[in-house]
Order: structure tokens, then C-alpha cells, then sequence
């Protein structure tokens, strides 16, 4: 299995442990729609003020960008196809083409089951009415067997290089018993980055890590991951950050970078996972930050924060954790955390984060509708 080193360093620091004197608090930022399981917020950039949320029972829903939101409208049901039977199933991604505006195009990732698998596809909107999508339009982009309902990862995002990158889980269950991590001959427990512009299915870049190591599966662009929830491109920089959910001990938090190993199932954050006589951190990238179970118990990746409302966090990037409703931020100078503040704390379960095209950070939960950290 291909192995790029890096050099070692000190393990990241800790999240703080209480609260700054004045937390910032939260507010619902749409106080009107309900929703249930919710994995992503978007805003596709093509003039119109609308969002998209999708539930993972296999719906997408729209409303306007605005604080006096109505109840949600149906853009797409695929109820019908998609498997949401365990907490980590269901529809999990979803992501608008560049080129949305004009072609239509917009990516959704979802569990399927008999027999359990991920799938990766296309939809095109509804050409005699834009604010519906078309069910029978769907072109499947990739297929991916899952061994087990949990760590699916699901994120689906375009990078600023126009590619599709797509992050998987190490197939689950507990423990990594089949040891994808580290295997790159499995899409599992990856990054993956693929070309969608042609007419049909998916192309490699050219300059992807392992295009040609031998066995290694050429759509990778990182690996070594458990559980990838949730990853974000910085809008202004073009970083890719994302968050691994550990095992039972360790949180991580890092910033992915063309062809890097992230540790799993060796490493547990930037600690050895049980016992091992090959475990000495060479070979794999630490994490930016890390947190243990004393502080939550999984983590939810955020994004940069490039709005304007909130001054003083521009530049910060934004994460949380699920079982404890903490919100941090951070900033990083390419080499080192530089500032780390705990920044508030949500009462639900947060899953996921979203930004709009304005740079606005919003807080999903679980059940509880959608947040965002109020003005000073």
C-alpha cells in the first residue's frame, strides 16, 4: 500500500475547555420550517435567493434565504430509492454543478440497500419549471459497496478545480475490522476526486496521487480516513478542511492535502489506535486539532467563515460536535493553530454546518431546525 511521509511534529493542541467570558449565542435562523435529519445546507450560485436542505430520508427541500422563511417546498423525492435505515444512511450529499446556472446539473450521494451501497448521481432540474427537479433524470455516476450501515461518509462537494470530490467512510461497524484505512485498493475509507463534464459517468484528472500505483485505486486524492463528516473548501483560499469522527477517543480535525495519509485504522487522531508495534506517527498527517471523548463524541466539520456579518470571525473556520452542541473556531496560518476559542453552544444535536453564497455559516441539527451564532 503507497505510504507518503511527512515530517513529524508535536500533536496538535487541544480545544479549549470552558467558554470564553461572553459566549456568543444562537439564534434559529429560520425560525418557520421543520425539519428532520439534516445533513446539508447549499446555496447553488445562480441568482436566486433560495436554499437547499436535504433530509436524509431521501428529500430535498427549498425556502427562501430569508428570515421569515415559509415551510419548505419539495425539489426532489427519492424516498422511494434511497435506504435511511441506519443513523449513517440515507441521502447524505448533495452538491450543484459549477455550471448549474445553465446546465441544471446537481450531485446527490445516498445509501441503497439489497445490496447495501452508496451510489453517486446526477439529476437535472425540470426544464418547464426551475424550482422542481426531475425524478426520472437520474444518471448514476459511481456505485461504491458498503459492508456495513454506518461511516458512510456522504459529503460531495466541487472543489475550486471544477472536480467532484467525494468523502467515504472505512466501511464500518467497529474497530476497522476489514482495515480499509489503509488500503488503497478500496474507494473506502477515502477522499475521492473525479471529473463530471462529460456526457456520462466519471473521468480521472490526470493529476491525481495514484493514477499510477500499482492496485491502488486511481480516484483517490487522500486516504487513511474513518468516518469524513463533513468537509468544506475555503472560498478565499481554496484549503480543504475536514472533519473525522474517531473511534471512541479522539476527534480530529485536518486540513487534506493531495495524496496524504490521515492514520486510520494506525492512528486515532495523533495517538496510536490499541497497541502496535508499527506505530511511531511516521507515514501519516497529524491532525490540526484534536479533542478526546471528554469534550464530545463526534465531530461535525464546518467551514471557513467569509462572511460579513461577523467581522471578527472572517477567516476563522467553524466546527462543532454532535453530542455536545459545542460550536469552535479556529485559525491556522499554514502552520501551526494560532487562535482556538469555544464559541458557543447549540441545545440539540448539531449534524452538520452550511454556508450560502453571501459566506453565512448556519448550524443544522438533528431535529431542532437550523442556527447561526447571532451578532455581537
Amino acid at each position: 500500500t503507497p505510504r507518503l511521509t511527512t515530517s513529524s511534529r508535536p500533536p496538535p493542541p487541544p480545544p479549549p475547555a470552558a467558554a470564553p467570558p461572553q459566549p456568543r449565542s444562537v439564534s434559529r435562523a429560520f425560525p418557520t420550517p421543520s425539519f428532520r435529519r439534516l445533513p446539508n445546507l447549499v446555496q447553488p450560485n445562480d441568482g436566486r435567493d433560495v436554499l437547499y436542505v436535504t433530509e436524509q430520508k431521501g428529500l430535498i427541500r427549498t425556502f427562501p434565504d430569508r428570515q421569515d422563511a415559509p415551510e419548505p417546498s419539495t425539489f426532489l423525492d427519492i424516498t422511494g430509492r434511497v435506504n435511511d435505515g441506519g443513523n449513517e444512511e440515507g441521502l447524505l450529499g448533495l452538491a450543484f454543478d459549477p455550471g448549474y446556472q445553465d446546465n441544471g446539473f446537481f450531485y446527490v450521494y445516498y445509501s441503497v440497500k439489497d445490496p447495501r451501497r452508496s451510489v453517486v448521481s446526477r439529476f437535472s432540474v425540470n426544464p418547464r419549471d426551475p424550482s422542481k427537479a426531475d425524478p426520472d433524470s437520474e444518471s448514476i455516476i459511481l456505485e461504491i459497496p458498503q459492508p456495513f450501515k454506518n461511516h458512510n461518509g456522504g459529503q460531495i462537494a466541487f472543489g475550486p478545480d471544477g472536480y467532484l470530490y467525494i468523502g467515504l467512510g472505512d466501511g464500518g461497524s467497529g474497530g476497522a475490522p476489514l482495515l480499509n484505512g489503509q488500503n488503497t485498493t478500496t474507494l473506502l475509507g477515502s477522499l475521492l476526486r473525479i471529473g463530471v463534464s462529460g456526457p456520462s459517468g466519471y473521468q480521472i484528472p490526470a493529476d491525481n496521487p495514484f493514477l499510477s500505483a500499482t492496485g491502488a485505486e486511481p480516484e483517490i486524492w487522500a486516504y487513511g480516513l474513518r468516518n469524513p463528516w463533513r468537509f468544506s473548501f475555503d472560498r478565499e483560499t481554496g484549503d480543504l478542511w475536514l472533519g473525522d469522527v474517531g473511534q471512541n477517543l479522539w476527534e480530529e480535525i485536518n486540513l487534506v492535502k493531495k495524496g496524504r495519509n490521515y492514520g486510520w485504522n494506525v492512528m486515532e487522531g495523533a495517538h496510536c489506535f490499541r497497541s502496535r508495534d508499527d506505530c511511531d506517527g511516521k507515514g501519516s498527517e497529524l491532525p490540526i486539532v484534536e479533542y478526546n471523548s471528554n469534550q464530545g463524541c463526534s465531530v461535525i466539520g464546518g467551514y471557513v467563515y467569509r462572511g460579513t456579518d461577523l467581522p471578527s470571525l472572517y477567516g476563522a473556520y467553524l466546527y462543532g460536535d454532535f453530542c455536545r452542541g459545542t460550536v469552535w473556531g479556529l485559525r491556522h496560518d499554514g502552520e501551526t493553530v494560532t487562535d482556538h476559542i469555544l464559541l458557543a453552544k447549540v441545545d440539540a444535536q448539531i449534524t452538520s454546518f452550511g454556508e450560502d453564497q453571501a459566506g453565512n455559516i448556519y448550524i443544522l441539527s438533528r431535529d431542532d431546525g437550523i442556527y447561526r451564532l447571532a451578532k455581537p
